[in-house]
């Protein structure tokens, strides 16, 4: 058994796996990664089921050194440079020999970033999972957010060949949305007002929400309701007139009308949105949300398939003693194509 210690990391970074599905109707939330699609492909290309916990590191810097023996990882999400003594990719798998260290700047775009383990991190399940809801103190090995000197149990490197990963290049426009289910709440104008404004992701947003800046949206008949169901994606609209878009940590009743829901198959796309950015909605059908599910259900099936190896180009940085000292230098480096795919 070999450790992955947690050298230096930032806020909002946790243990998160595929959450808990079924939980809801216990009242409890289901919980889970942010990016399902980035938490897949970095256990894809370490040989782990889709779903198995990973660390969600949010957007600031983080390190994770080997030790009792070398640790094979995987980065995908938020791109941020990333080095182990040698600059790194992402969406590729990479070993750390026993004492090294990877390095890890802030995200250059996005919120976060997963960390695949080869063989997962080892943990007691809390109601089916390793998970982490920090306000609920729920989760595994820590139930909180990681903090510097925290130590995960995972199983030493194998030795396969790295890997790398092609994935399909992010959808552009705007996020999709079905109406409701209380857009009766509001009127016409509204809902126009809504659709055709530009929205900001706010700094205040969390794993329970993603709070808006924008116009506001006034309500019909007052923003109180009978308290019924949350999904991830429900557009609350409280009584600011401010939408938030619930998340994976949110209750699961809530008692504000919900102007619409954010499919599922668009959902990742929108917690990639770094705080500041600035993005619209666009109202489809039942039919148009449900073809986008089956889709996005497709794309996490079908990860192993686009697995190739890796046969990386690595260029000794060693004196950069800190990820963060980039700007020019770094970024100049990125620039470079890393990989020579060697196609299996």
């Amino acid at each position: 058994m070999s450790r992955l210690i947690v050298t230096s990391i930032g806020p909002v970074s946790s243990v998160q796996d595929g959450g808990r599905p079924g939980s809801q109707r216990y009242g409890l939330m289901p919980g889970g990664a942010m990016d399902r699609l980035a938490l897949a492909a970095a256990n894809c290309l370490v040989g782990n089921e889709l779903f198995v916990a990973g660390v969600e590191i949010g957007p600031f810097g983080a390190s994770f050194t080997a030790r009792d023996g070398a640790v094979r990882v995987a980065l995908t999400g938020a791109p941020r440079n990333a080095y182990i003594g040698r600059l790194v990719t992402l969406e590729t798998s990479m070993t750390l020999k026993d004492g090294e260290t990877l390095t890890l700047g802030s995200v250059r775009a996005g919120a976060f970033s997963y960390l695949a383990i080869e063989g997962g991190i080892k943990g007691e399940p809390v109601f089916g999972s390793l998970a982490v809801n920090a306000r609920a103190g729920l989760g595994s090995p820590y139930p909180r957010q990681l903090q510097a000197g925290d130590e995960l149990s995972v199983a030493a490197a194998s030795s396969t060949h790295e890997r790398r990963i092609e994935l399909p290049p992010p959808a552009n426009g705007p996020i999709r949305v079905v109406l409701g289910p209380q857009d009766d709440e509001f009127d016409e104008a509204s809902k126009a007002l809504f659709l055709d404004s530009e929205w900001k992701i706010s700094a205040t947003s969390d794993r329970m929400g993603y709070r808006l800046e924008g116009p506001v949206i006034k309500h019909l008949h007052g923003h109180n309701i009978v308290s019924d169901g949350t999904v991830d994606g429900s557009i609350q609209v409280p009584g600011n007139g401010v939408p938030i878009v619930l998340m994976k940590d949110r209750g699961t009743t809530g008692g504000y009308p919900k102007i619409a829901t954010v499919i599922s198959g668009d959902l990742g796309r929108l917690v990639q949105i770094s705080a500041g950015g600035v993005f619209r909605f666009k109202a489809i059908s039942m039919a148009e949300a449900q073809e986008a599910a089956r889709s996005f259900a497709q794309s996490l099936h079908d990860l192993p398939d686009r697995l190739r190896s890796a046969d990386t180009v690595e260029f000794n940085i060693a004196a950069l003693q800190d990820a963060n000292i980039a700007g020019s230098a770094v970024s100049a480096v990125d620039a470079v194509t890393w990989d020579r795919p060697t196609d299996t």
